[in-house]
């Protein structure tokens, strides 16, 4: 564990499915915070992390179940501020002397409560400072088990119908406990909760960007001395922010590789490296390797053969390209703490679901190479606020997600040249209609997906036989779901008919509005 010269925020995660939204909660909030699995938690964790506060997510077990998840006792000794949330406030309770009752799904008779919940005062605490404005409080419930009994030295601060004890706490201790999660939308006055605590707390808000970029260019030189990086650039947010902070830290010790597979938008390629190389001055390698992916795709229809062979051949051609840096002892890659967190499981092992795109496979291995990740203690949001503090251009920090295959996956069916060539110029006036209407930074995600099918049509006097194509944009905060983006019909329309004018090949458009689930947010 490395040690950070900020005040920190441990969150002990139960198994809560939300429990990155307190984290990014927090770090909204400038508090540096980690999140760690309960059975990591000792003692000894504990007294080399130091934090200044404790947080106990939910979680889906019973603490009326013998060998439940718990923190250690050592915990609530600290002398720290800590809150409990939903089954962090049972953990609290059972801990510290109080009672919970299991509800119908641990085998108890208790009323559950999931869903939508409004909670009133009981009592002025300055945890609450700004709650109860208009009365009540609406809050997000989701617990079968309920607490029936308080831990000595506890008081309830807040009710709601089928939980008399939503909010508690031993304000002397400042241990504070809600049945309910802020930390999601759901609790709309969630985030001045969060607030209240970090206040109570005693800090200081000094988790900036600006901070964290001094102190990651301190980190980098250390770990990487004189000897040489190369980094993979793919031209998405996470690998220019890594490739610029990396040049600020180490100048021309870095080398980034832009491989070019042949299935980049419009003009994308050149943008990438101008950028890079042009403006910013940085060494990359601009590997065009266009004939090599097409030729090996060409015909492919199965999506998952489209992927294996992408990632077998981009492995080779940045191996290859790699292999002509002398020196080279580092490779670095754009991994987010979102991919940390995820690729340990609740129960502290490997997940079983690491994004290949998150990395670039197993390169470091093969290669002999040791990982520089220098955004790995960050969030999405955040990287795009680094890439704002290092100078790179609006355009790029909030560019739209772009997957690893790229246009591979928006091209259904069998792969041509041709058809890839529709698609760029389909997918560029859809997004210029995008910005013209000033919408582009309210969508998450937009493209064109070229459909395998051709439909009749009629232009002037003439009759067409041409491809359909599907327009998707979506709105969503991490990815994990989606809502289709509700564009008014005249947009629409004027979407529809500058395509099929400006492109030859469609003479069809359609607008996807399936949310995820059940859908997924790409067509492959």
């Amino acid at each position: 564990m490395e040690k950070s010269t900020h005040e920190r925020l441990l969150i002990i995660d139960f198994g809560s499915q939300v429990t990155q939204l307190i984290a990014r909660r927090l770090r909204e909030l400038n508090v540096y915070c980690e999140i760690h699995p309960y059975q990591n938690v000792t003692d000894a964790f504990l007294a080399e992390f130091a934090p200044k506060a404790i947080i106990f997510s939910g979680g889906p077990d019973s603490v009326t179940r013998e060998g439940s998840p718990r923190p250690p006792q050592s915990a609530y000794e600290l002398g720290v501020p800590i809150l409990g949330i939903c089954y962090g406030q049972q953990v609290m309770m059972q801990d510290l002397g109080g009672e919970v009752h299991g509800g119908k799904i641990s085998g108890g008779g208790g009323t559950a409560e999931f869903g939508r919940a409004f909670v009133t005062p009981q009592g002025a605490l300055p945890l609450l400072d700004g709650w109860f404005m208009g009365g009540k409080e609406q809050v997000w419930m989701s617990h079968g088990d309920h607490v029936a009994e308080l831990a000595p030295g506890f008081k309830v601060y807040g009710t709601s119908p089928n939980a008399p004890f939503a909010i508690t706490a031993d304000a002397n201790r400042k241990f504070y406990a809600v049945q309910f999660h802020p930390e999601v939308h759901h609790t709309p006055n969630g985030g001045k909760l969060y607030e209240n605590f970090v206040r109570a707390a005693g800090f200081s808000g000094d988790w900036t960007m600006d901070a964290y970029r001094e102190q990651a260019i301190a980190a980098i030189r250390e770990q990487v001395g004189d000897k040489k990086v190369i980094c993979a650039l793919s031209g998405g947010v996470d690998s220019s922010v890594a490739a610029a902070l990396l040049h600020e830290a180490i100048g021309d010790q870095l080398t980034c590789v832009f491989v070019d597979h042949g299935l980049l938008r419009l003009n994308e390629a050149e943008e990438v490296v101008a950028m890079f190389r042009d403006n910013m001055n940085l060494s990359v390698i601009h590997a065009q390797e266009q004939e090599l992916f097409l030729g090996e795709l060409d015909g492919v229809s199965d999506p998952e053969t489209k992927r294996k062979i992408i990632g077998r051949l981009f492995i080779d051609v940045f191996q290859k390209y790699a292999n002509q840096i002398a020196g080279a002892e580092f490779l670095a890659q754009g991994t987010l703490y979102p991919d940390v967190i995820e690729s340990v499981s609740f129960s502290g092992g490997p997940s079983v679901t690491i994004k290949s795109h998150h990395n670039v496979g197993g390169l470091p291995e093969k290669m002999g190479l040791k990982l520089v990740e220098p955004l790995r203690e960050l969030f999405k949001d955040e990287v795009r606020e680094l890439g704002r503090e290092l100078g790179l251009p609006a355009s790029f920090i909030g560019r739209h997600p772009f997957p690893g295959p790229g246009l591979a996956i928006r091209c259904p069916g069998e792969i041509t040249r041709d058809k890839l060539e529709i698609l760029r110029k389909a997918d560029a006036v859809y997004i210029d209609q995008i910005r013209r209407h000033g919408l582009y930074d309210d969508i998450w995600q937009a493209f064109v997906a070229i459909l395998p099918v051709r439909t009749v049509g009629v232009m002037g006097d003439g009759r067409t036989y041409d491809f359909a194509c599907a327009l998707r944009a979506v709105t969503s905060v991490d990815g994990m779901t989606a809502d289709y983006y509700p564009f008014s019909h005249d947009f629409l329309g004027e979407t529809a008919t500058r395509i099929i004018n400006e492109v030859p090949g469609i003479n069809r458009v359609t607008y996807d509005i399936t949310s995820k689930p059940p859908g997924t947010i790409e067509w492959e």
